[in-house]
């Protein structure tokens, strides 16, 4: 192949390729192509055009061309605005740019032609096959498209000669100029076929993948317009008929849905139900309870906790502040919160705080809800005897609701609230289920994670929910129920706690209440002494609140009535603002009586002494018992005289004796009843010592369950009772061995003042007891 060099001016082109026999126009706006169109002008009007690579570059040197362009001819140059030119070309022939002679004012490019081989070395036959080839593309490619003219399509159908068809095709095209110069620099026939066959097919494929998405796209937007048309049809039509639109309300709930934090199956479920809801008639029956069913599972918790503060100092001042002693419950929450600051999980406990009336359960509850900043939730178990209120109705039922567990969910908006169990030595049961069983797989952590409420029927996450449940006897606790909770007891408080507990919290709050200023109203130490003993009998502290309230009240009359600036409440002036005093403690006994021993009792409401007479009088040997005595205490009295007979040689009591004459044991306040093994040995004690004769000693008290053969066994609310024992001025109490650990425990100020004697038989007993 000869090339024939040629040196011409050259423009750099952007963004367009110009191929042979293609009669075309652009603008030209930069200084050196403006420059180079006039040199050629003045010369025989060829110009080599040549398309830049990147169209981004303003003055582009050598490497930033392509090698093929094509030379052109300029038939028009027309004067635009804004120093444009808008030129008219017709490419002649391919060449290729050798280099650059000069780059300013204009480029001059030496470029060299191609010899036309028009298919030279072809068989006719090879020709006629691409011949029809590239026709046929170009057919289907047309049919395709539709953007080319009918007329023009035909024209270039007829053309007979491969080269001329090939070079009109590519003219024609809606090309890229990247395509384009692909052609361009298809120098050989063979080349040329190639390249145009492959963006043919590919043009082809493209646009059949094209029609088939706009298919799609087109089915998919008609099935929308016939649904929304069908659904404003069916909207028009209720409104006729005066019915509720149940759509509008099921695309609320869409959009709360979207807006949930739930997991995959949780929001599915809920989908399900939407759907099912659009579909009702809004009168119908199930329309409402589906309704309300769909508004409870949008307003669950499912996935959305509080974050819990783990600040070790500021929880600890909380406590404090909140609460006076309670040290055991304080210490366990520490506990938990260190351990999960650690772990960063840490289970979250579940706590039963079990102790008398008054003593604080409750509000340390709250107090804890704020020193983890939980939200707070409580569940009032009291008198609840039905499984439903637990688990909550199938919806199927009438009037069908969500268990008190989910309902207090909801409540606290969060899936981890410190949950407060009230009152739960309350619950019943009766035919409609058992309380206490649905309890246990709330309380417990192996299960709680996938707890299933009836009304809801999807299975909730309880695991970090912080249970608190609080009780005053432990034995009305079932025990699998009891077994799947930490117990934490809170015995009574001591006089100097109660104290503290006025002066740090009742006083200042029941002032607040009343409307005193701070200063307006003292309360001296000897008056709240006397109210805590004179006035109250409890173990915590709540009737306390109420005297403190009452004498506010008194006071703020006071203040506005008679003008006082200033009201002191003395231990001279309490009965002023109270009355007289409403207890007496039973005093131990000015001196030592025959007969007569003083026992110690735990009631709900704290320890008390009990005072156990005993006669004997000639009879038929039978032994009474009076003062509304339990079945235990009974057992108690009739193991104590049996002991009593066994050591009868000991003592000088003549066998006969038993026979001639009657025992009775009476038991003070016989309104009140009485139980429990622990007056025992007190009992023992009394009976002995009207049977011998011998006193027993006034400043002793003592407790102990008593065997046949005169053991002394451990009992229990042992604190309460020494506490009984501090108010009745008792120097010295018996204590059965077994609990020494229980007072090693105590605090010093609860065993000071007191003798504690451990005693493990009735021999030690009776030492210690009976008057020397």
């Amino acid at each position: 192949m000869e090339n024939l060099i040629t040196v011409l001016p050259a423009i750099a082109l952007r963004g367009t390729t110009i191929l042979p026999d293609m009669i075309v126009h652009f603008d030209v706006s930069r200084g050196r192509s403006v420059k180079a169109i006039e040199a050629a002008m003045l010369h025989d009007q060829k110009i080599f055009l040549i398309t830049q690579k990147n169209p981004e570059i303003e003055n582009p040197g050598f490497m930033d061309l392509y090698q093929i362009g094509t030379i052109a001819y300029i038939k028009q140059v027309v004067k635009m605005p804004h120093d444009l030119l808008r030129v008219l070309v017709e490419g002649i022939e391919r060449a290729e740019l050798l280099s650059l002679e000069q780059e300013f004012p204009y480029i001059r490019a030496e470029a060299a032609l191609f010899e036309k081989e028009e298919g030279r070395g072809l068989a006719p036959a090879v020709k006629e096959a691409m011949h029809r080839s590239i026709r046929e593309l170009f057919h289907h490619y047309c049919m395709e498209s539709g953007k080319v003219s009918k007329e023009l399509v035909a024209q270039i159908l007829n053309i007979k000669d491969v080269d001329e068809l090939m070079t009109q095709v590519s003219v024609n095209l809606p090309l890229s100029y990247q395509n384009k110069q692909r052609i361009l620099e298809a120098v050989s026939l063979e080349e040329r076929y190639e390249v145009l066959g492959a963006i043919l097919s590919n043009e082809i494929d493209v646009m059949q993948i094209g029609k088939e998405l706009q298919k799609k796209l087109k089915s998919r937007i008609d099935k929308n317009q016939r649904e929304y048309i069908l659904r404003e049809q069916l909207k028009l039509i209720r409104e006729e008929l005066g019915e509720e639109n149940t759509s509008d309300a099921a695309e609320e709930y869409r959009k709360k849905l979207e807006k949930l934090e739930a997991s995959r199956e949780v929001k599915e479920k809920i989908s399900k139900e939407i759907d099912r809801f659009k579909s009702l008639n809004s009168n119908a029956s199930e329309s409402s309870v589906l309704s309300g069913y769909i508004e409870t599972l949008l307003a669950l918790p499912w996935d959305k906790r509080s974050s819990d503060s783990d600040d070790l100092k500021e929880a600890w001042k909380i406590l404090e502040e909140g609460h006076y002693g309670l040290k055991d419950v304080k210490e366990r929450i520490m506990e938990f919160l260190s351990v999960r600051k650690l772990t960063s999980k840490g289970k979250s406990p579940i706590l039963c705080l079990v102790g008398p009336p008054g003593t604080g359960k409750t509000s340390i509850a709250k107090s804890v809800a704020e020193a983890l900043h939980k939200k707070y939730v409580r569940i009032c178990l009291g008198g609840v005897r039905d499984e439903a209120e637990i688990r909550g109705h199938r919806k199927t039922y009438v009037g069908a609701m969500p268990g008190r567990i989910t309902v207090a969910l909801k409540q606290a908006g969060v899936s981890n609230p410190l949950m407060l169990l009230d009152e739960i030595d309350k619950t019943s049961s009766d035919y409609k289920g058992d309380t206490s069983s649905a309890l246990l797989e709330v309380l417990d952590p192996e299960q709680n994670s996938r707890f299933t409420d009836h009304y809801v029927e999807i299975a909730q996450d309880l695991s970090e929910v912080l249970f608190i449940a609080t009780a005053n006897d432990i034995q009305g606790i079932p025990r699998p129920l009891l077994d799947r909770m930490e117990v934490i007891e809170i015995s009574g408080y001591t006089e100097n706690e109660k104290e503290h507990i006025a002066k740090e919290h009742l006083i200042p709050k029941q002032m607040e209440i009343n409307g005193i200023e701070k200063g307006r109203l003292v309360i001296q130490s000897a008056a709240l002494s006397k109210i805590i003993n004179l006035y109250t009998k409890e173990a915590g502290v709540r009737n306390l609140e109420r005297k403190i309230g009452q004498i506010c009240r008194k006071a703020a009359r006071e203040i506005m009535e008679n003008g006082k600036s200033r009201v002191v409440v003395t231990g001279k002036n309490l009965t002023d603002f109270l009355g007289k005093e409403r207890y007496n403690y039973l005093m131990a006994n000015k001196k030592d009586e025959i007969g007569i021993a003083r026992g110690l009792a735990w009631t709900q409401v704290g320890g008390d002494t009990l005072q156990i007479e005993v006669n004997v009088m000639p009879g038929k040997g039978e032994l009474t018992l009076t003062g509304q005595l339990g079945d235990v205490m009974k057992e108690s009295a009739q193991a104590g005289i049996s002991y009593i007979r066994s050591v009868a040689g000991e003592y000088g009591i003549k066998p006969e004796f038993f026979r001639e004459n009657d025992i009775h044991v009476h038991i003070p306040e016989g309104a009140v009843p009485k139980d429990g093994p622990s007056a025992g040995i007190t009992m023992a004690t009394a009976m002995l010592s009207a049977i011998i004769g011998k006193a027993v000693r006034a400043d002793v008290a003592m407790t102990g369950e008593i065997t046949l053969r005169g053991r002394v066994l451990a009992i229990g609310g042992l604190k309460e009772k020494l506490l009984a024992a501090k108010y009745a001025r008792i120097r010295q109490v018996l204590v059965p061995k077994e609990n020494e650990p229980d007072i090693q425990e105590m605090d010093k100020e609860i065993i000071d003042g007191l003798t504690i004697s451990f005693v493990e038989n009735m021999g030690d007993v009776l030492e210690e007891a009976l008057s020397k």
